[in-house]
């Protein structure tokens, strides 16, 4: 997801929220097989899919086969968010989990990623430790329920969605759409 680019030619405000996405993962995960146990769900068809998807839309995509709770990384999220680092920590989570296969639910890989990108990683750790950003958490789940949202990425304006991972003319097309308003000039004051 290229944000900063939507940033850099539309006038938005990007507000990231949190979503129960299995929230019943233990903390060690668990294999594909696990998650879809019951299911008419072909695995290797699926992700052979999301690489494709990945790949397309220039997004790095590692051979995953487990899947880890990311309850620890929304309310890690919230905390980077509220220092001012939210954005490029969401891509480290995102590239640290889809890519790498790390499992995000472990205290001290989140205080790895937080370092990565500039936030202090002990902080981070106590940040956890206290659950400071839970409520926050929380009321993102609640909301996400009240809203109807069943599945991520999805892009919200005014009450609209538009779900899953898209190409990035399909949102500049969602938000002129929206009446988003786009940049007239460059950050650098350069006309576009």
């Amino acid at each position: 997801m290229r944000i900063e680019e939507l940033k850099r030619h539309f006038r938005i405000q990007v507000h990231w929220r949190a979503f129960p996405l299995h929230p019943e993962t233990p903390e060690q995960g668990s294999t594909l097989e696990e998650l879809f146990a019951g299911r008419d769900i072909d695995i290797p068809i699926v992700m052979a899919r999301l690489r494709r998807v990945a790949d397309e839309l220039g997004l790095d995509w590692g051979d995953r086969e487990r899947t880890f709770n990311s309850r620890l990384a929304q309310e890690l999220g919230k905390w980077a968010e509220a220092r001012g680092k939210g954005d490029p920590f969401h891509m480290a989570v995102f590239h640290a989990y889809f890519a790498d296969g790390r499992n995000i639910a472990l205290p001290e890989e989140l205080g790895e990623i937080a370092s990565s990108v500039g936030l202090p990683g002990k902080e981070a750790l106590n940040v956890l430790g206290k659950r400071s950003f839970k409520t926050a958490v929380d009321e993102d789940w609640k909301l996400s329920r009240e809203w109807g949202i069943t599945a991520v990425p999805t892009f919200v304006i005014d009450q609209k969605g538009l779900v899953g991972a898209r190409p990035y003319k399909e949102l500049e097309e969602f938000l002129q759409k929206n009446g988003v308003a786009e940049m007239r000039t460059k950050p650098s004051g350069e006309k576009y």
